[in-house]
């Protein structure tokens, strides 16, 4: 932790009485709460699923992987339907994940995500209090798109990791459009072909209306492991808004320090630590 044990007591406290006493929170998570329930995309989790990878194409994460422009589509299919199976369904749910679930359950909540592994999901958090922008391992689009829609691709990735073989999955198996026969592929924000449904549309809505309803009221804006890669979608907005609103509070939890606009310093905690600790130290505090 980045304050003393004594500051670090005091501060899970005064998050406790916040979260008790507020009347919303809108908790943004970033890949930092994945990090901090274990799932990472290098290191020994990567050699354990992916070390063929590494060897024949000189692959070194997860992450880098997925933008490699691999000679066939039996090739691609193979590493995205290894990297699908891991992260989204082949995974526990993380403790960071758990511990959130017991803070928020009782309490009048939204979930904004940058995360695409299902892992808020699989929390049992209430799927209309959640709006993930980013995409879901989960689901595939047309490559071009030629239309607004998502499919469901858990079968797909299920038969394709039993079938592959030599990082190749068979010819038969590759995903094409229904509608106009282009390769299908991953559902995940990178460019200007992101597939925005109209499923992504009605949580945009949910979200969009939640704030307005609870525009002046005590708010706590929850920031848990976001970094600086989108800082427009969470980081931003969720400064904006504190200040906006003397009543509003907001609270980040985050391995990496980041700097506090001065402005918002009477407003703010900040707790530079394990996600995962410090969720479950609020939790028990929460209970008592």
């Amino acid at each position: 932790m980045s304050v003393s044990t004594e500051t670090y007591s005091d501060s899970i406290s005064i998050i406790a009485d916040t979260l008790k006493k507020a009347d919303a929170v809108i908790a943004g998570i970033g890949a930092g709460m994945s990090t901090a329930a274990g799932f990472t995309y290098s290191g020994a989790r990567f050699e354990k699923y992916f070390s063929d990878f590494q060897a024949r194409y000189g692959i070194q994460d997860m992450y880098s992987g997925g933008f490699y422009p691999f000679p066939s589509l039996e090739e691609y299919w193979a590493w995205w339907s290894r990297h699908i199976y891991y992260n989204r369904y082949d995974v526990p749910i993380g403790e960071p994940y758990i511990a959130l679930f017991n803070i928020l359950q009782d309490k009048n909540y939204f979930i904004i995500t940058t995360n695409v592994d299902h892992q808020i999901q699989k929390a049992g958090f209430d799927t209309k209090r959640l709006f993930y922008t980013q995409g879901d391992y989960g689901l595939w689009q047309c490559s071009v798109p030629c239309h607004n829609k998502t499919y469901n691709n858990e079968q797909a990735v299920r038969e394709m990791i039993e079938r592959q073989s030599d990082m190749k999955i068979p010819s038969a198996l590759i995903p094409y459009c229904p509608v106009c026969a282009a390769p299908m592929t991953m559902h995940l924000r990178s460019d200007g072909t992101f597939v925005e449904d109209e499923a992504w549309h009605r949580a945009h809505k949910r979200y969009t209306d939640f704030l307005m309803q609870h525009e002046h009221k005590r708010n706590v804006f929850l920031e848990l492991g976001v970094g600086n890669n989108t800082p427009g979608i969470i980081k931003y907005p969720f400064m904006k808004m504190t200040w906006q609103n003397n009543n509003a509070r907001y609270i980040s939890i985050n391995m990496e320090a980041y700097h506090i606009p001065p402005e918002l310093t009477e407003q703010t905690l900040f707790i530079q630590g394990d996600i995962k600790h410090v969720l479950k130290d609020i939790s028990e505090k929460i209970k008592r």
